[in-house]
């Protein structure tokens, strides 16, 4: 089964930048809209950021609105985080996902309606 490997984390102090990366591990039928989310330790995941399949639409948690910016990729179905100005509180674990619910404007902070999640990449902000 394809899974969505993120990579580009590491240690950075506050006020820095990280650029994540998201590509399948395998060969992908169709191209479909991408997401973002995150879980640090003892809490919920969190929607982060989201694109649509044509890129043209993005959507943004409100903690990193304005910091963060989601692009897709010239591959299919490879996506990118621009984070900026990190700050202690980004740090956590970073998963991509692909979307595979049926009306994204709807459905696009819902980690339920996204498949293929990989091991995602740990991403840390010192103060």
């Amino acid at each position: 089964q394809v899974h969505m490997v993120a990579s580009g984390g590491g240690l950075v102090q506050a006020g820095g930048s990280l650029r994540l990366s998201c590509a399948p591990s395998g060969r992908t039928p169709s191209t479909q809209a991408m997401g973002w989310f995150r879980q640090a330790p003892g809490k919920a995941r969190e929607f982060v950021a989201s694109t649509s399949a044509s890129g043209i639409n993005k959507e943004y948690g409100t903690s990193v609105k304005g910091r963060f910016t989601i692009s897709r990729g010239a591959a299919r179905n490879t996506a990118y985080l621009q984070m900026n100005d990190l700050i202690p509180d980004d740090t956590a674990v970073y998963y991509c996902a692909q979307y595979l619910g049926q009306i994204w404007s709807r459905d696009f902070g819902d980690e339920h309606t996204y498949t293929n999640w990989g091991q995602g990449t740990q991403v840390t902000v010192s103060s």
